[in-house]
């Protein structure tokens, strides 16, 4: 016989878990305090990074069932939620979640849904890959510059370039100027040195 498990999340200290425990009770879900877990985290940390989540999932094995009463319990965005159902499925535990009308999302109309959620995640994604880009480029158009700053200024750079020209190996210009071959190396192909 499957055994049932719930879990409450709540962000805040001042909240409690206990509507969500009654409104699992409620939806007729008999769940032992023992296999209730509740939590005080906030919903921004990932459900794989939530300590009393991941005790649950230690102990939960193929064939129980873990309750939620809305897909935010499990995870902070659409993204979040479809990874942490992923691995849920992946144990065997099937997900039922009170707000979508107490649908196994590990079943095929929950399945269903995760591939909306799916969608959204995606969706989300490329929201975010987009506002990267275009911060990226205004950033730049601003004169931002990304990335390591560079170990040789211009002065520098030139003083190398010098060396060079007049014949001095690669590895005691690196020595000169206390930096790898490397550096040197990129220095002399992007000042035309042979």
């Amino acid at each position: 016989m499957a055994r049932v498990f719930a879990y409450c999340r709540v962000s805040t200290s001042d909240q409690s878990t206990k509507n969500q425990a009654l409104e699992i009770k409620a939806a007729g879900f008999k769940v032992e305090s023992r296999r209730l877990v509740e939590e005080n985290i906030s919903g921004s940390v990932a459900a794989t990074e939530r300590p009393g989540f991941m005790k649950l999932v230690d102990r939960m094995e193929k064939g129980d069932v873990l309750v939620v009463t809305k897909l935010d319990r499990l995870g902070r965005n659409a993204m979040d939620v479809r990874a942490t159902v992923e691995l849920l499925a992946g144990h065997g535990v099937r997900v039922h979640c009170l707000a979508l009308g107490g649908v196994d999302l590990t079943s095929a109309a929950g399945k269903m849904t995760m591939q909306v959620i799916a969608a959204v995640a995606e969706f989300e994604k490329d929201l975010l890959v987009e506002r990267t880009k275009s911060g990226i480029a205004r950033a730049r158009s601003a004169g931002k510059q990304f990335g390591r700053p560079p170990s040789l200024d211009q002065a520098e750079r030139k003083a190398v370039l010098r060396r060079l020209r007049a014949g001095v190996a690669v590895a005691e210009v690196a020595r000169e100027f206390n930096t790898s071959r490397q550096t040197i190396l990129r220095v002399r192909d992007a000042g035309g040195v042979t």
